[in-house]
């Protein structure tokens, strides 16, 4: 069990943050201090003055461990998020309870924000009554070291509870979408896709990979999955976007036949993009739709690909033209995986990273900035960072009707230009060339001011991706390749364009020959 324990001084917001994030992630919410009232059958200010602060911690103690101990019983060992009372882990007890059982995010806020949101309340907090300045700063000055104890802490000032929900999820790495089907995304170790499996009801599960992930993972999530009573099979696969079309599709479908699955079983992808696009698409198109499971392996998978419910194939006339919409029942994705990774592939995995810092998040935009170095030092929180991103724009649009063309930044170029160049361009290189020239195309229609485009160019030449197109690629080819893209209309193709560091906008453009200038 996982439960997210929410502590923290009084007025910091544990209560309102706890039901934004419990909602988010489709949990059970509780508030120990409204399950005392409600047990004792009055305010915990009035329980305090007629039974003293020692009969309420005791109660605090017994309260705790019924809330988890139901949670256990009843609900089959489903996590909850459970506020806790401001001085509940001062017992040591208590504390090394909720550390077995779970996650403690302190929450934490500047002296004068929790006295602004305590001035109308110090009435209903019997160890505030008084002079509430001299008393919060007094219990903050006593709690201080108590405090700074805890390894997960969230600053609450100056954001709503909306925002701190979000960067709570971000921070643990977990995630649930529910706009295109109900799934979890979850940074966890890859060891734990058996459990996870099992939890989820999954059946029957069989393993798609390719040749160069299978010598580092395969064994350990086969391994996993047999803990958890499952029989896996394994279906290897070539590596590399030149074998992602429909030979490999019937390839897995045939596989599918020979190892008995049935609509019951779970197809889980264990790879990059390439295997998740394919796993997905083979999986939505067996018997009508049998479950999936994404494992990604390589950074640009875990960032982009496997989230929003994409599979499909690559035709000679282009990448990703027959597809379809099919999310998977779980994304496991394990940043120490990543270590496994050839320099070139992490690097090229970078260019989605700072493509989504583009869109919605400037500072993950100026962390990338300080280069690649800087990027490995706290690669785990750059994955959840970026994942944030990609989530809360396709949760908004999950069909690509309106916003989600944002996520195609770079890609109407880089798309073309990876075509062209036979794939000897990684994705996330011929992405980066593509950010580049469509900066520099959203300069000249003065979407964006001067300077933008050399900005980002500076940043991926730090992270050690390409920013121009190969002199040797034709650039006919090039635009032929781009007419063909997916995203275009009747007159014009639809380009997301970068307007500024955390912003993008959507332009229709015609006159493509400009795209190249």
């Amino acid at each position: 069990m996982s439960h997210i324990f929410l502590y923290g001084p009084p007025g910091t917001g544990k209560s309102t943050i706890g039901k934004i994030l419990a909602r988010s992630l489709d949990l059970p919410f509780v508030d120990i201090d409204r399950v005392i009232e409600s047990n004792a059958g009055m305010p915990i200010a009035q329980l305090m003055e007629q039974q003293g602060e020692s009969t309420f911690r005791d109660l605090e103690t017994s309260t705790l461990k019924e809330i988890v101990g139901h949670a256990f019983s009843v609900t089959g060992s489903q996590d909850q998020v459970i506020a806790l009372g401001g001085g509940a882990l001062l017992r040591q007890e208590n504390r090394s309870f909720v550390e077995a059982h779970g996650i403690v995010v302190l929450l934490m806020a500047e002296l004068t924000t929790l006295l602004d949101r305590l001035k109308n309340e110090s009435g209903k907090r019997p160890l505030l009554a008084g002079d509430l300045r001299e008393k919060l700063a007094s219990l903050l000055e006593g709690r201080r070291e108590h405090y700074s104890s805890f390894a997960i802490q969230s600053q609450v000032d100056g954001k709503t509870a909306e925002q701190n929900a979000l960067q709570i999820q971000t921070r643990l790495g977990r995630f649930h979408l529910r706009a295109m089907g109900k799934y979890d995304v979850l940074i966890q170790s890859v060891g734990q896709i058996g459990n996870l499996s099992h939890e989820r009801g999954l059946h029957n599960p069989i393993v798609v990979t390719d040749e160069n992930v299978a010598k580092f993972h395969a064994e350990s999530v086969v391994v996993s999955l047999r803990n958890a009573d499952f029989t896996p099979q394994v279906i290897m696969i070539p590596a590399g976007e030149a074998y992602k079309n429909l030979e490999t599709i019937q390839r897995l479908w045939h596989g599918f036949l020979e190892q008995g699955l049935d609509r019951k079983s779970t197809v889980i992808a264990l790879g990059g993009g390439v295997i998740g696009d394919m796993s997905g698409f083979a999986a939505a198109t067996y018997m009508r739709g049998i479950n999936w499971v994404c494992v990604p392996t390589t950074l640009l998978s875990m960032v982009d690909a496997s989230l929003g419910g994409k599979t499909g194939f690559d035709l000679p006339e282009g990448k990703n033209l027959i597809g379809a919409f099919y999310p998977p029942k779980l994304v496991l994705a394990d940043p120490e995986v990543l270590m496994t990774l050839p320099e070139r592939e992490l690097i090229s995995g970078m260019a989605e990273v700072v493509k989504h810092g583009i869109i919605s998040d400037p500072e993950l935009f100026d962390i990338c900035s300080h280069g690649l170095g800087c990027v490995k030092d706290d690669l785990e929180q750059i994955v959840k960072r970026a994942m944030a991103v990609k989530i809360n724009v396709i949760e908004e649009d999950p069909y690509e009707r309106g916003f989600r063309a944002a996520l195609n930044l770079g890609h109407t170029v880089g798309h073309a230009v990876e075509l062209v160049s036979k794939f000897e361009l990684r994705h996330g290189e011929a992405i980066a060339i593509g950010m580049v020239a469509e900066a520099q195309l959203a300069e000249r229609l003065t979407v964006a001011g001067k300077g933008l485009s050399e900005a980002i160019r500076e940043v991926l030449l730090n992270v050690g991706l390409p920013v121009q197109i190969p002199e040797e690629l034709p650039r006919q080819e090039i635009l032929s390749a781009m007419r063909m893209d997916k995203k275009k209309n009747a007159k014009a193709i639809r380009f997301a364009l970068p307007a500024e560091i955390g912003r993008v906008e959507l332009v229709d453009v015609t006159d493509l020959e400009m795209v190249l200038e």
